[in-house]
C-alpha cells in the first residue's frame, strides 16, 4: 500500500438529516489512527515507523476486545461495514474546536489567523465533495468505534495497511453533541443507560441539576434554546454543520441566513471558559459543588466567569439574548443579502464583542436590550457588504471586529 501523504485528498458524500450535516468517506486504518483519538487514548507510530502502540487509558476500551478485533482483522476474510463515527478539527487538550484556537491565538499574539491545520470540505463539480486532511496532527475525535480503529494498531502491518473503513465525519461538532450522538447509538432510552454513556464522555446526566453542567454543555443547551426560543434572532437559523460550509454561506447571503451550531456554542462557551477540556476535568473531581471547583483552579479571564461558577444560568442567557436582539435591530434586520454581517465570520465577530461588552453589562447591572442598542450605537451604519470584509477565514472575522469596535469603542481602547 502507498505511504500516507498530507494533505491527503478525498471524496466524500454530504448527509443531510434532522441533526444536521455530516460526510461519509473512505480513509485508510492507517491514516485514522494518525489522525484520530479518544479524549484518553491515541495510536502512536513506533520510533521505527514499523507499526503503532496504544497510549492512554479509556474505560470505554477493553484490552481483551482489542486483541480479539486485532485478530479478526489479520483474517483474509475480514470486512467492517458498519462506519467509524468522528468529529473533525476538535482539539482534545482545549475542548474548542481548531479554528477557533487559531482565533484566539490571534487575538493573543497578533500573529495571523493559520487554518493550515483545519479540516475542510469543498463542493466538487460532480455532485460529490472533496475532504482535505492537512496534516498528520490528531485532530479528530472518535465519537464510536474506538474499539474497531484501535484494534488495528495491535493487527499485523499488512492487514492494517490493506483496509479502508468506512468513516462518518462532522466537521466543528462541540463535544456535548459528540456525547449525544455516542448516547443516542449506544444506548436505548432508559436513564441509567444513558447516563452511562455520557458518562463516558465526562458527562453526568442522571442528576440533571443545572450545578452539574460543564461549560461547553451549557454553551450547547443555551445554543439549542436560542435556535428555538420564537424571542431569539437565531430561531431557525442555527445549523449542526461546519463552519466553514459553503452551503450555509450561500444562505447567508439569502434573507433566511444561516450559522453554524459550532459558531454559537464557541461564541458562548468563550463568555465562562478559555478552557473547558480543563474545566470538564476539574468538574468531574467535584464533589457537592462541581462549579465551586472551578474558583481553586488555574485563573480565567473570561468575563461571566464568577457568573456561571455562582450558577446564575439565567442571568448568562437572558443577557445573550438581549444582546441578540440588540445586533439583529443595529446589523441583521438591515443588512443586505451579500452582507457579510451574515455570514459566519460576521457573527463571530459579533459573539465577539459581547464578550467585551459582557463585563461592563454585568458590573453596570444593566443586562438590557437597550443597553446593548446604545453600546453599538455608531456600528450600524457600517456597510459590511463592503470588499474589505471579504476574506472569509479568520482574519476576515478580524476585520469585521475592529470595524465596530472603532465605531463603539470612540475615544478608548477597547476591552
Amino acid at each position: 500500500m502507498t505511504a500516507i501523504v498530507f494533505p491527503y485528498v478525498t471524496k466524500a458524500l454530504r448527509v443531510q438529516q434532522r441533526l444536521g450535516t455530516f460526510y461519509v468517506a473512505v480513509l485508510p486504518a492507517e491514516l485514522l489512527l494518525q489522525v484520530a483519538a479518544s479524549d484518553s487514548m491515541r495510536a502512536i507510530m513506533k520510533p521505527d515507523g514499523d507499526g503503532y502502540e496504544l497510549k492512554g487509558t479509556q474505560r470505554l476500551l477493553q484490552d481483551k476486545r482489542l486483541t480479539e478485533i486485532s485478530h479478526y482483522i489479520n483474517r483474509v476474510d475480514s470486512a467492517f461495514p458498519n462506519s467509524i463515527i468522528i468529529a473533525a478539527n476538535y482539539d482534545l487538550e482545549s475542548g474548542f474546536d481548531q479554528g477557533e484556537l487559531e482565533y484566539i491565538s490571534e487575538e493573543t499574539t497578533g500573529a495571523p489567523v493559520d487554518d493550515s491545520r483545519v479540516w475542510s470540505i469543498e463542493a466538487a463539480d460532480d455532485g460529490c465533495y472533496t475532504l482535505t486532511i492537512p496534516t498528520a496532527e490528531k485532530l479528530a475525535a472518535i465519537i464510536d468505534g474506538q474499539h474497531r480503529l484501535f484494534s488495528f494498531a495491535r493487527a499485523e502491518k499488512e492487514a492494517m495497511e490493506s483496509m479502508d473503513l468506512l468513516c462518518s465525519i462532522f466537521i466543528d461538532l462541540p463535544k456535548a453533541l459528540q456525547a449525544q450522538i455516542f448516547a443516542t447509538i449506544n444506548s436505548n432510552q432508559k436513564k441509567v443507560d444513558r447516563s452511562l454513556t455520557y458518562e463516558l464522555f465526562g458527562y453526568n446526566v442522571s442528576d440533571e441539576d443545572e450545578t452539574y453542567w460543564t461549560p461547553d454543555k451549557l454553551a450547547v443547551f443555551f445554543t439549542r434554546k436560542l435556535a428555538t426560543d420564537p424571542e431569539s434572532p437565531l430561531s431557525g437559523r442555527i445549523m449542526v454543520a461546519p463552519k466553514r460550509d459553503k452551503a450555509l454561506e450561500e444562505l447567508a447571503a439569502e434573507a433566511d441566513w444561516k450559522v453554524s451550531t459550532a459558531v454559537v456554542v464557541d461564541g458562548v462557551l468563550r463568555l465562562f471558559s478559555s478552557n473547558p477540556k480543563r474545566d470538564a476535568n476539574a468538574m468531574r473531581k467535584g464533589a457537592a459543588s462541581p462549579r465551586g471547583v472551578l474558583s481553586e483552579g488555574p485563573k480565567d479571564k473570561s468575563p461571566l466567569r464568577d457568573v456561571y461558577i455562582e450558577g446564575n444560568d439565567a442571568l448568562i442567557f437572558k443577557m445573550v439574548l438581549n444582546y441578540l436582539k440588540a445586533c439583529e435591530r443595529t446589523f441583521w434586520a438591515t443588512a443586505k443579502p451579500d452582507s457579510f454581517i451574515l455570514r459566519t465570520i460576521g457573527v463571530q465577530a459579533v459573539f465577539d464583542i459581547l464578550r467585551q461588552l459582557a463585563g461592563r453589562s454585568y458590573d453596570d447591572r444593566n443586562i438590557s436590550e437597550g443597553y446593548f442598542v446604545e453600546k453599538l450605537t455608531g456600528a450600524g451604519e457600517i456597510n459590511f457588504a463592503e470588499d474589505r470584509f471579504k476574506n472569509p477565514s479568520g482574519s476576515g472575522r478580524t476585520v469585521i471586529r475592529k470595524a465596530i469596535e472603532a465605531a463603539i469603542f470612540v475615544g478608548e481602547a477597547a476591552h
